[in-house]
Protein backbone atom coordinates (compact mmCIF):
# COMPACT_ATOMS: atom_id res chain seq x y z
CA UNK A 1 0.00 0.00 0.00
CA UNK A 2 2.72 2.36 0.65
CA UNK A 3 4.76 2.06 -2.46
CA UNK A 4 1.12 2.12 -3.98
CA UNK A 5 -0.08 5.31 -2.71
CA UNK A 6 3.35 7.12 -3.02
CA UNK A 7 2.72 6.37 -7.04
CA UNK A 8 -0.58 7.80 -6.74
CA UNK A 9 -0.18 10.73 -4.50
CA UNK A 10 3.67 11.95 -5.75
CA UNK A 11 3.54 15.58 -7.16
CA UNK A 12 0.47 14.68 -9.59
CA UNK A 13 -2.23 16.64 -7.72
CA UNK A 14 0.12 19.72 -6.49
CA UNK A 15 0.85 20.05 -10.41
CA UNK A 16 -2.15 19.32 -12.26
CA UNK A 17 -4.90 20.80 -9.80
CA UNK A 18 -5.08 24.18 -11.78
CA UNK A 19 -5.18 22.46 -15.02
CA UNK A 20 -8.16 20.02 -13.65
CA UNK A 21 -9.88 23.37 -12.74
CA UNK A 22 -8.79 25.11 -15.96
CA UNK A 23 -10.01 22.46 -18.39
CA UNK A 24 -13.70 22.85 -16.78
CA UNK A 25 -13.87 26.70 -16.23
CA UNK A 26 -14.80 26.74 -12.37
CA UNK A 27 -15.54 24.42 -9.47
CA UNK A 28 -17.44 21.69 -11.28
CA UNK A 29 -14.14 20.22 -11.98
CA UNK A 30 -14.88 18.31 -9.09
CA UNK A 31 -16.43 15.93 -11.62
CA UNK A 32 -13.21 15.12 -13.51
CA UNK A 33 -11.99 13.62 -10.10
CA UNK A 34 -15.39 11.73 -9.09
CA UNK A 35 -14.98 10.69 -12.93
CA UNK A 36 -11.02 9.57 -12.82
CA UNK A 37 -11.86 8.27 -9.45
CA UNK A 38 -15.00 5.93 -10.96
CA UNK A 39 -12.63 4.85 -13.58
CA UNK A 40 -9.61 3.94 -11.12
CA UNK A 41 -11.77 1.75 -9.17
CA UNK A 42 -13.29 -0.19 -11.93
CA UNK A 43 -9.99 -0.71 -13.42
CA UNK A 44 -8.73 -1.32 -9.81
CA UNK A 45 -10.38 -4.58 -9.69
CA UNK A 46 -9.37 -5.82 -13.05
CA UNK A 47 -5.79 -5.19 -11.70
CA UNK A 48 -6.61 -7.09 -8.32
CA UNK A 49 -8.13 -10.23 -10.35
CA UNK A 50 -5.35 -10.00 -12.76
CA UNK A 51 -3.04 -10.08 -9.95
CA UNK A 52 -3.89 -12.01 -7.55
CA UNK A 53 -4.47 -14.95 -10.21
CA UNK A 54 -0.97 -14.34 -11.66
CA UNK A 55 1.56 -12.78 -9.04
CA UNK A 56 4.57 -12.67 -11.20
CA UNK A 57 7.38 -9.98 -12.01
CA UNK A 58 6.31 -7.84 -14.29
CA UNK A 59 2.97 -7.18 -13.70
CA UNK A 60 0.87 -6.49 -16.63
CA UNK A 61 3.89 -8.23 -19.42
CA UNK A 62 2.93 -11.44 -17.29
CA UNK A 63 -1.01 -10.59 -17.60
CA UNK A 64 -0.59 -10.29 -21.28
CA UNK A 65 1.40 -12.91 -22.32
CA UNK A 66 -1.00 -15.28 -20.23
CA UNK A 67 -4.25 -13.61 -21.78
CA UNK A 68 -3.52 -14.13 -25.61
CA UNK A 69 -1.43 -16.69 -25.41
CA UNK A 70 2.27 -17.34 -24.05
CA UNK A 71 3.62 -19.16 -27.00
CA UNK A 72 0.94 -17.07 -29.87
CA UNK A 73 0.08 -13.74 -30.14
CA UNK A 74 0.57 -13.14 -26.37
CA UNK A 75 3.71 -13.48 -27.39
CA UNK A 76 3.79 -10.36 -29.43
CA UNK A 77 1.82 -8.22 -27.52
CA UNK A 78 3.53 -8.99 -24.32
CA UNK A 79 6.60 -7.71 -26.09
CA UNK A 80 4.46 -4.52 -27.38
CA UNK A 81 3.88 -4.24 -24.01
CA UNK A 82 7.77 -3.68 -22.90
CA UNK A 83 8.52 -1.70 -25.69
CA UNK A 84 5.71 0.62 -25.14
CA UNK A 85 6.90 0.93 -21.14
CA UNK A 86 10.37 1.95 -22.04
CA UNK A 87 8.52 5.23 -23.50
CA UNK A 88 5.79 5.54 -20.89
CA UNK A 89 7.32 4.27 -17.47
CA UNK A 90 9.95 7.08 -18.21
CA UNK A 91 7.59 9.64 -18.59
CA UNK A 92 5.87 8.94 -16.19
CA UNK A 93 8.89 8.83 -13.80
CA UNK A 94 10.46 12.49 -15.63
CA UNK A 95 6.87 13.97 -14.68
CA UNK A 96 7.72 13.73 -11.26
CA UNK A 97 11.08 14.72 -11.64
CA UNK A 98 9.94 17.81 -13.49
CA UNK A 99 7.44 18.39 -10.74
CA UNK A 100 9.71 18.74 -8.06
CA UNK A 101 11.78 20.49 -10.46
CA UNK A 102 9.01 23.27 -10.62
CA UNK A 103 8.68 23.52 -7.08
CA UNK A 104 12.32 23.74 -5.85
CA UNK A 105 12.11 27.00 -8.91
CA UNK A 106 9.45 28.43 -6.53
CA UNK A 107 11.73 28.22 -3.73
CA UNK A 108 15.21 29.49 -5.79
CA UNK A 109 13.92 31.49 -8.61
CA UNK A 110 17.31 31.28 -10.23
CA UNK A 111 16.89 27.92 -11.58
CA UNK A 112 14.86 29.32 -14.26
CA UNK A 113 17.78 30.73 -15.60
CA UNK A 114 19.23 29.45 -18.98
CA UNK A 115 22.47 27.70 -18.65
CA UNK A 116 22.61 25.89 -21.78
CA UNK A 117 22.12 28.00 -25.24
CA UNK A 118 21.23 25.80 -28.23
CA UNK A 119 21.02 26.32 -31.94
CA UNK A 120 18.11 28.49 -33.27
CA UNK A 121 17.82 30.91 -30.12
CA UNK A 122 16.72 27.42 -27.44
CA UNK A 123 17.95 27.52 -23.88
CA UNK A 124 18.17 25.23 -21.53
CA UNK A 125 17.07 26.32 -18.16
CA UNK A 126 19.07 25.46 -14.74
CA UNK A 127 15.65 23.36 -13.71
CA UNK A 128 15.66 20.56 -16.46
CA UNK A 129 19.05 19.80 -14.96
CA UNK A 130 17.67 19.64 -11.34
CA UNK A 131 14.89 17.31 -13.03
CA UNK A 132 17.39 15.20 -14.41
CA UNK A 133 19.15 14.98 -11.35
CA UNK A 134 16.84 13.95 -9.14
CA UNK A 135 15.98 11.27 -11.56
CA UNK A 136 19.33 9.93 -11.22
CA UNK A 137 19.25 10.58 -7.18
CA UNK A 138 16.42 7.67 -6.79
CA UNK A 139 18.47 5.22 -9.33
CA UNK A 140 21.11 5.34 -7.05
CA UNK A 141 19.52 5.10 -4.08
CA UNK A 142 17.43 1.99 -5.77
CA UNK A 143 20.67 0.76 -6.28
CA UNK A 144 20.15 -2.49 -3.46
CA UNK A 145 17.84 -4.72 -1.96
CA UNK A 146 14.08 -5.41 -1.98
CA UNK A 147 13.64 -5.11 1.90
CA UNK A 148 15.80 -2.29 2.39
CA UNK A 149 13.85 -0.31 -0.07
CA UNK A 150 10.70 -1.06 1.47
CA UNK A 151 11.78 0.15 4.74
CA UNK A 152 12.48 3.36 2.76
CA UNK A 153 9.30 3.33 1.70
CA UNK A 154 7.52 3.61 4.64
CA UNK A 155 9.68 6.82 5.56
CA UNK A 156 8.55 8.13 2.00
CA UNK A 157 5.46 7.47 2.62
CA UNK A 158 4.82 9.46 6.11
CA UNK A 159 5.76 12.31 4.31
CA UNK A 160 3.78 12.29 1.39
CA UNK A 161 0.35 11.56 3.92
CA UNK A 162 1.72 14.40 6.28
CA UNK A 163 1.87 16.82 3.13
CA UNK A 164 -1.63 16.21 2.17
CA UNK A 165 -2.82 16.35 5.39
CA UNK A 166 -1.42 19.58 5.79
CA UNK A 167 -2.87 20.96 2.49
CA UNK A 168 -6.41 19.65 3.39
CA UNK A 169 -6.00 21.38 6.98
CA UNK A 170 -4.49 24.88 6.02
CA UNK A 171 -7.96 24.53 3.25
CA UNK A 172 -10.29 24.55 5.14
CA UNK A 173 -9.31 26.53 8.39
CA UNK A 174 -9.73 29.03 6.24
CA UNK A 175 -12.24 27.67 4.10
CA UNK A 176 -14.70 30.50 2.23
CA UNK A 177 -17.96 28.30 0.68
CA UNK A 178 -19.02 31.16 -1.57
CA UNK A 179 -15.69 30.41 -3.68
CA UNK A 180 -17.22 26.84 -4.50
CA UNK A 181 -20.05 28.56 -6.19
CA UNK A 182 -19.71 27.39 -9.93
CA UNK A 183 -20.42 29.63 -12.87
CA UNK A 184 -23.83 30.14 -14.19
CA UNK A 185 -24.83 27.39 -17.01
CA UNK A 186 -21.51 25.12 -15.70
CA UNK A 187 -23.81 22.01 -15.92
CA UNK A 188 -25.08 22.64 -19.42
CA UNK A 189 -24.49 19.70 -21.37
CA UNK A 190 -22.76 20.87 -24.05
CA UNK A 191 -19.69 19.84 -26.76
CA UNK A 192 -17.42 21.88 -24.86
CA UNK A 193 -18.49 20.70 -21.71
CA UNK A 194 -18.04 17.42 -22.61
CA UNK A 195 -14.34 18.50 -23.73
CA UNK A 196 -13.38 19.97 -20.77
CA UNK A 197 -14.53 17.15 -19.08
CA UNK A 198 -12.27 14.80 -21.19
CA UNK A 199 -9.49 16.77 -20.28
CA UNK A 200 -9.99 17.18 -16.61
CA UNK A 201 -10.46 13.66 -16.25
CA UNK A 202 -7.24 12.59 -18.25
CA UNK A 203 -5.33 15.17 -15.26
CA UNK A 204 -6.95 13.22 -13.00
CA UNK A 205 -6.25 9.91 -14.38
CA UNK A 206 -3.01 10.89 -14.28
CA UNK A 207 -3.19 11.65 -10.78
CA UNK A 208 -5.08 8.51 -9.69
CA UNK A 209 -2.28 5.86 -11.70
CA UNK A 210 -0.12 3.72 -9.39
CA UNK A 211 -2.72 1.84 -7.22
CA UNK A 212 -1.25 -1.41 -9.62
CA UNK A 213 2.47 -1.15 -8.32
CA UNK A 214 2.28 -4.01 -6.14
CA UNK A 215 1.43 -6.41 -9.02
CA UNK A 216 4.92 -5.50 -10.98
CA UNK A 217 6.34 -6.97 -7.54
CA UNK A 218 3.84 -9.87 -7.18
CA UNK A 219 6.29 -12.46 -7.25
CA UNK A 220 8.24 -10.89 -3.86
CA UNK A 221 4.93 -10.19 -2.46
CA UNK A 222 3.67 -12.34 0.66
CA UNK A 223 0.13 -14.25 -0.04
CA UNK A 224 -0.54 -12.00 -3.16
CA UNK A 225 -3.98 -13.83 -3.43
CA UNK A 226 -4.87 -11.44 -0.18
CA UNK A 227 -2.27 -8.88 -0.63
CA UNK A 228 -2.32 -7.57 -3.91
CA UNK A 229 -6.38 -7.11 -3.87
CA UNK A 230 -6.35 -5.45 -0.32
CA UNK A 231 -3.25 -2.81 -1.74
CA UNK A 232 -4.72 -2.14 -4.89
CA UNK A 233 -8.34 -1.10 -3.79
CA UNK A 234 -7.39 -0.07 -0.27
CA UNK A 235 -5.00 2.47 -2.06
CA UNK A 236 -7.36 4.00 -4.83
CA UNK A 237 -10.36 4.38 -1.89
CA UNK A 238 -7.67 6.40 0.36
CA UNK A 239 -6.03 8.49 -2.47
CA UNK A 240 -9.61 9.68 -3.82
CA UNK A 241 -10.73 10.67 -0.88
CA UNK A 242 -7.57 13.00 0.08
CA UNK A 243 -7.91 14.03 -3.69
CA UNK A 244 -11.27 15.59 -3.20
CA UNK A 245 -10.65 16.67 0.23
CA UNK A 246 -7.57 18.44 -1.28
CA UNK A 247 -9.69 19.72 -4.26
CA UNK A 248 -12.42 21.44 -2.07
CA UNK A 249 -10.02 22.71 0.47
CA UNK A 250 -8.13 24.43 -2.01
CA UNK A 251 -11.14 25.60 -4.15
CA UNK A 252 -12.40 27.73 -0.98
CA UNK A 253 -9.72 29.35 -0.14
CA UNK A 254 -7.97 30.50 -3.83
CA UNK A 255 -10.39 32.20 -6.25
CA UNK A 256 -11.05 30.10 -9.89
CA UNK A 257 -9.79 33.60 -11.53
CA UNK A 258 -6.79 32.90 -10.08
CA UNK A 259 -5.77 29.35 -10.24
CA UNK A 260 -6.75 29.70 -13.43
CA UNK A 261 -4.45 32.53 -14.72
CA UNK A 262 -2.05 33.20 -12.16
CA UNK A 263 1.41 31.72 -13.16
CA UNK A 264 2.78 31.23 -9.61
CA UNK A 265 -0.71 29.39 -8.57
CA UNK A 266 -0.33 27.46 -11.43
CA UNK A 267 3.38 26.28 -11.03
CA UNK A 268 3.20 25.61 -7.19
CA UNK A 269 -0.31 26.01 -6.04
CA UNK A 270 1.22 24.66 -2.44
CA UNK A 271 3.37 27.12 -1.99
CA UNK A 272 0.79 29.51 -3.02
CA UNK A 273 -2.02 28.28 -0.75
CA UNK A 274 0.27 27.75 2.26
CA UNK A 275 1.29 31.61 2.09
CA UNK A 276 -1.91 33.09 1.78
CA UNK A 277 -3.14 30.82 4.55
CA UNK A 278 0.05 30.58 7.30
CA UNK A 279 2.30 32.85 5.43
CA UNK A 280 5.84 32.70 3.77
CA UNK A 281 7.62 30.38 6.40
CA UNK A 282 5.05 27.97 6.63
CA UNK A 283 5.03 28.11 2.56
CA UNK A 284 8.66 27.42 2.17
CA UNK A 285 8.46 24.44 4.71
CA UNK A 286 5.52 22.77 2.59
CA UNK A 287 7.29 23.40 -0.82
CA UNK A 288 10.40 21.21 0.59
CA UNK A 289 7.50 18.37 1.88
CA UNK A 290 5.85 18.90 -1.81
CA UNK A 291 9.66 18.19 -3.00
CA UNK A 292 9.80 15.02 -0.61
CA UNK A 293 6.68 13.83 -2.05
CA UNK A 294 7.60 14.31 -5.76
CA UNK A 295 10.48 12.60 -5.49
CA UNK A 296 9.04 9.45 -3.02
CA UNK A 297 6.84 9.28 -6.50
CA UNK A 298 9.91 8.80 -8.50
CA UNK A 299 11.41 6.26 -5.92
CA UNK A 300 8.20 3.94 -6.23
CA UNK A 301 7.80 4.06 -9.88
CA UNK A 302 11.29 3.41 -11.30
CA UNK A 303 11.21 0.34 -8.33
CA UNK A 304 7.91 -0.72 -9.95
CA UNK A 305 8.36 -0.34 -13.69
CA UNK A 306 12.30 -2.11 -13.43
CA UNK A 307 10.89 -5.03 -13.01
CA UNK A 308 8.68 -5.71 -16.34
CA UNK A 309 11.68 -5.76 -19.10
CA UNK A 310 13.21 -7.70 -16.47
CA UNK A 311 10.92 -10.13 -16.82
CA UNK A 312 10.25 -10.37 -20.50
CA UNK A 313 13.85 -11.13 -21.13
CA UNK A 314 13.84 -13.97 -18.47
CA UNK A 315 10.93 -15.16 -20.33
CA UNK A 316 12.90 -14.98 -23.74
CA UNK A 317 10.89 -12.55 -25.14
CA UNK A 318 12.90 -9.35 -24.40
CA UNK A 319 16.51 -8.06 -25.11
CA UNK A 320 18.68 -10.64 -22.97
CA UNK A 321 20.50 -7.61 -21.47
CA UNK A 322 17.77 -6.55 -19.39
CA UNK A 323 17.71 -10.20 -17.52
CA UNK A 324 20.93 -8.97 -15.65
CA UNK A 325 20.41 -8.84 -11.93
CA UNK A 326 23.17 -7.17 -9.97
CA UNK A 327 24.80 -10.43 -8.11
CA UNK A 328 24.96 -8.29 -4.40
CA UNK A 329 21.33 -7.31 -4.37
CA UNK A 330 19.83 -9.43 -6.48
CA UNK A 331 17.66 -6.91 -8.28
CA UNK A 332 17.48 -6.05 -12.36
CA UNK A 333 19.89 -3.65 -12.48
CA UNK A 334 20.16 -3.12 -16.74
CA UNK A 335 16.46 -2.29 -16.92
CA UNK A 336 16.88 0.01 -13.55
CA UNK A 337 19.35 2.00 -15.44
CA UNK A 338 17.75 1.90 -19.05
CA UNK A 339 14.73 3.06 -17.24
CA UNK A 340 15.76 5.56 -15.51
CA UNK A 341 18.13 7.02 -17.99
CA UNK A 342 15.51 7.23 -20.43
CA UNK A 343 13.22 9.56 -17.60
CA UNK A 344 16.83 11.51 -17.55
CA UNK A 345 16.40 12.73 -21.17
CA UNK A 346 12.50 13.36 -20.54
CA UNK A 347 12.88 15.56 -17.56
CA UNK A 348 14.39 18.02 -20.75
CA UNK A 349 10.81 17.86 -22.18
CA UNK A 350 7.26 20.35 -20.95
CA UNK A 351 5.90 18.84 -18.96
CA UNK A 352 2.24 19.14 -20.56
CA UNK A 353 3.33 17.38 -23.63
CA UNK A 354 5.20 14.50 -20.97
CA UNK A 355 1.51 13.81 -19.13
CA UNK A 356 -0.90 13.70 -22.78
CA UNK A 357 1.69 11.45 -25.05
CA UNK A 358 1.92 9.22 -21.39
CA UNK A 359 -1.51 8.41 -20.91
CA UNK A 360 -2.48 8.38 -24.87
CA UNK A 361 0.49 5.59 -24.62
CA UNK A 362 -0.75 3.89 -21.57
CA UNK A 363 -4.10 3.64 -22.22
CA UNK A 364 -4.01 2.20 -26.06
CA UNK A 365 -1.14 -0.16 -25.87
CA UNK A 366 -2.25 -1.64 -21.99
CA UNK A 367 -5.03 -0.59 -20.68
CA UNK A 368 -7.75 -1.37 -23.08
CA UNK A 369 -6.06 -4.89 -23.93
CA UNK A 370 -6.13 -5.71 -20.30
CA UNK A 371 -10.09 -4.30 -19.95
CA UNK A 372 -10.78 -6.66 -22.85
CA UNK A 373 -8.41 -9.23 -21.50
CA UNK A 374 -9.95 -10.13 -18.34
CA UNK A 375 -12.89 -11.29 -20.15
CA UNK A 376 -11.21 -13.11 -22.60
CA UNK A 377 -9.45 -14.93 -20.14
CA UNK A 378 -12.59 -15.84 -18.28
CA UNK A 379 -14.16 -17.51 -21.25
CA UNK A 380 -10.90 -19.02 -22.61
CA UNK A 381 -9.47 -20.18 -18.96
CA UNK A 382 -12.92 -20.84 -16.89
CA UNK A 383 -10.92 -23.29 -14.47
CA UNK A 384 -7.71 -20.89 -13.28
CA UNK A 385 -7.69 -20.17 -9.54
CA UNK A 386 -8.99 -17.01 -9.09
CA UNK A 387 -8.30 -15.77 -5.50
CA UNK A 388 -9.89 -12.74 -5.89
CA UNK A 389 -13.12 -11.98 -8.62
CA UNK A 390 -13.95 -8.29 -9.75
CA UNK A 391 -17.03 -7.76 -8.19
CA UNK A 392 -20.16 -7.14 -10.36
CA UNK A 393 -18.38 -8.93 -13.66
CA UNK A 394 -18.51 -8.11 -16.17
CA UNK A 395 -19.49 -4.25 -15.70
CA UNK A 396 -16.16 -2.89 -14.25
CA UNK A 397 -14.15 -3.86 -17.18
CA UNK A 398 -16.65 -2.34 -19.67
CA UNK A 399 -16.92 0.69 -17.54
CA UNK A 400 -13.27 1.50 -17.45
CA UNK A 401 -13.05 0.49 -21.05
CA UNK A 402 -15.66 3.23 -21.65
CA UNK A 403 -14.23 5.65 -19.49
CA UNK A 404 -10.75 5.04 -21.30
CA UNK A 405 -12.10 5.84 -24.74
CA UNK A 406 -13.77 8.68 -23.68
CA UNK A 407 -10.61 10.05 -21.95
CA UNK A 408 -8.69 9.35 -25.43
CA UNK A 409 -11.27 10.94 -27.92
CA UNK A 410 -13.23 13.49 -26.10
CA UNK A 411 -10.72 16.15 -26.20
CA UNK A 412 -9.65 18.71 -29.50
CA UNK A 413 -5.80 17.62 -28.74
CA UNK A 414 -6.20 14.11 -28.93
CA UNK A 415 -5.03 13.48 -32.34
CA UNK A 416 -1.25 14.71 -31.79
CA UNK A 417 -1.42 11.94 -29.36
CA UNK A 418 -2.73 9.50 -30.75
CA UNK A 419 -0.33 9.60 -33.57
CA UNK A 420 2.50 9.13 -30.86
CA UNK A 421 1.16 5.82 -29.59
CA UNK A 422 0.47 4.92 -33.02
CA UNK A 423 4.28 5.08 -33.93
CA UNK A 424 5.53 3.34 -30.67
CA UNK A 425 2.73 0.63 -31.63
CA UNK A 426 3.86 0.65 -35.30
CA UNK A 427 7.58 0.60 -34.55
CA UNK A 428 7.28 -2.17 -32.02
CA UNK A 429 5.16 -4.32 -33.77
CA UNK A 430 8.27 -4.21 -36.53
CA UNK A 431 10.68 -4.94 -34.06
CA UNK A 432 8.72 -7.58 -32.65
CA UNK A 433 8.32 -9.41 -36.36
CA UNK A 434 11.82 -8.93 -37.66
CA UNK A 435 13.22 -10.45 -33.92
CA UNK A 436 10.26 -13.28 -34.51
CA UNK A 437 11.22 -14.02 -37.96
CA UNK A 438 14.94 -14.60 -37.00
CA UNK A 439 14.03 -16.83 -34.28
CA UNK A 440 11.14 -19.05 -36.17
CA UNK A 441 8.82 -17.71 -33.23
CA UNK A 442 5.22 -16.74 -33.57
CA UNK A 443 3.60 -15.77 -35.91
CA UNK A 444 6.48 -17.62 -38.03
CA UNK A 445 5.61 -20.69 -36.11
CA UNK A 446 2.21 -21.82 -35.09
CA UNK A 447 1.16 -21.53 -31.83
CA UNK A 448 1.90 -25.03 -29.52
CA UNK A 449 -1.95 -25.18 -28.29
CA UNK A 450 -5.34 -23.43 -28.20
CA UNK A 451 -4.80 -22.24 -24.65
CA UNK A 452 -0.96 -20.83 -25.72
CA UNK A 453 -3.00 -18.92 -28.62
CA UNK A 454 -4.80 -20.64 -30.77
Amino acid sequence: MSLNMMNMIGVGPFITLPLVVAAMGGSQAVLGWLLGALIAICDGLVWAELGAAMPEAGGSYAFLREIYGRNGAGRMISFLYIWQLGFSAPLSIASGCIGLAQYAAWLWPALHTPILHLPGGASIPAVSFLAAATCLLAVAMLYRNVSTIARTAWVLTGGVLFTIGAVIVAGFTHFHAALLRPAPHAFDLHAGFFAGLGSATLLATYDYWGYYSVCFLGSEVKEPGRTIPRAVLWSIVIVAALYLAMNVSVLGVIPVQELTHSGTAKLAIVSTLMQQTFGAGTARVLTLLVMWTAFASVYSLLLAYSRAPYAAALDGNYFRAFAHVDKRHKFPSVSLLALGGMAAIFCFFHLATVIAALVAIRILLQYLLQQIGVIVLRIRRPEMPRPFRVWLYPLPPLAALAGFLFIVFSRKEASRELLDAVAVAISGSALYLVRAWRRREWPFRPAHSEADGG
